[in-house]
Formats: structure tokens, sequence, C-alpha cells
């Protein structure tokens, strides 16, 4: 665990946005994500989602000298999306209305939450979609691999104007997003991010892009990865297999909508 008697931010707390975190075993990058997210905004919360690596106990230390910042550590390992339904659901016990999610491994920029956060909170029905601007030095199997799922995406929603499905640095409304996942029992682990901005996109809500810088870490940065390609890209291809026989179900709607924006 890094120092913790950094100082943050005595901005005033939004009684609207939050900025969420969920986390699992993210190595020692997460207290530098959490305290720039700090810098950016209050209040942050983070969850964390049965890691095994004392993370749990050095965010609840960051957290005991910040009112700004609230840990929520659940017993075991649920997947990120379990774990963002878990924060969103206990945030609108306490009326908040709108969430930006974001990694905890350092890779999404932080210093954009004010942007994205202004955004939302002067468009709340859309939701604000992180369009992510790779450096050279980013995987080239991951860059391009997420074409794929970009395609599917936009094609799913009669291309409703989805920039990238998979990049998780992006504010949702509440209410809808707790609707489509308490609907169904999909979107509970790497399949949450590109299957939300689907499903909020059939209900209505019409995503809004801006870009965002991202980095990838090396190991020897700091860098840690729970991505599995065969496990993960089976999760992805079955996933989007669901969605197709959902677009075909829905396509007259989609349609009249297309029609009636016209």
């Amino acid at each position: 665990m890094t120092d913790s008697s950094t100082s943050t931010p005595s901005r005033s707390a939004s009684p609207s946005h939050l900025v969420l975190i969920p986390s699992y075993n993210p190595g020692p990058k997460v207290y530098e994500t959490v305290r720039s997210a700090r810098a950016q905004w209050t209040p942050v919360w983070v969850v964390v989602d049965g890691s095994t690596d004392d993370s749990a106990a050095g965010l609840q230390a960051l957290a005991a000298q910040d009112p700004g910042l609230h840990v929520i550590v659940l017993p075991h390992n649920v997947g990120k999306g379990a774990a963002v339904l878990h924060g969103i659901d206990l945030a609108a016990r306490q009326g908040l209305t709108h969430v930006l999610t974001m990694d905890s491994d350092g890779q999404h920029p932080a210093h954009l939450i004010p942007e994205f956060m202004a955004t939302s909170a002067a468009q709340p029905a859309v939701m604000v979609l992180g369009v992510p601007v790779f450096a050279a030095d980013a995987p080239r199997l991951r860059v391009n691999g997420r074409k794929v799922s970009n395609g599917w995406a936009n094609l799913e929603t009669l291309w409703a104007g989805i920039g990238d499905s998979l990049f998780g640095f992006r504010v949702y409304p509440i209410e809808p997003l707790r609707r489509v996942m308490h609907g169904q029992r999909w979107m509970r682990r790497f399949d949450f991010d590109p299957e939300a901005v689907v499903r909020m996109c059939w209900l209505g809500v019409k995503p809004v892009n801006i870009p965002a810088t991202v980095k990838y870490f090396r190991p020897d940065e700091g860098g840690v990865s729970h991505f599995n390609y065969l496990r993960d890209n089976l999760l992805l291809t079955w996933m989007h297999s669901r969605l197709l026989l959902g677009f075909i179900v829905r396509l007259p709607l989609l349609l009249w909508r297309r029609i009636e924006g016209a």
C-alpha cells in the first residue's frame, strides 16, 4: 500500500453523480487510480469484488482519512457487472441518479471525469461513452479485436451511434441501467460493458461519445490484466449471439423509433 496521507479535494459532494470503481486484485495502481479520481470528483466509491491481494484493507485505510471516498467490500468475487450493480443499487437508495464507471488499474483518464460529468448533467437522459484513443504501444490484438465487438453492437442497435462498446469509462443514468440489469441475469461479468450499451440503446437511452485516452501498463509498470482471450472471447461470442436474437425481436420497434426521430 502507498502512503495514505495525500490530501484530497475539499469540493462539495455531488448530489447526483457518483464515480464508481469496481476492483478485483488490481495491484498497486489502484491507489493511484483512486487518488486521481478523488482529485477530480466527490463522491468516489470503490467496490472491492472479493479481492485476495489485501487491496481491500489498503483502500479502507484511505477511506478512513477521506470522507469523500467510500469502500464497499464484497466477500467473494462476483464479476465486474455484478459489482457495478451492487454499487448502483446502494447509490439509488441514497438518491444518486448517475454513475461514472472506471477501471481500477489506472488505464482510464481520471482527468476527464469533470468533462464527462458536465456532459451528463447537461443531458441527463443520455449515456456518455468514452471512445478510447490508444497510444502506439497498445496491444494490437486488443485494439483490433474490439472492432469486431463494436461492429456487432452497432448492428444490434441499428447503428444508434455507439462509438465503442468495450471501453468502461462512461456515465450511465442509474435507473435505466438498474432496470436493464434487474430485468435479466446476464451482464454480470466481462460482458457487462458491451451488453449494457446495447440494452440501454434498446431502452431508448441515446449515446454521446467523447474521445478518451487509454493507457496499457506493462507488468513491470504495475499493469494487471484479468482478460483471458479464450474464456472472455467465448463469453462475448455467446453474448452477441443472444443480443442478435434480441435485436431481431426488437427490430420493428427500433425501425419505428428511427423513423419517428428522422
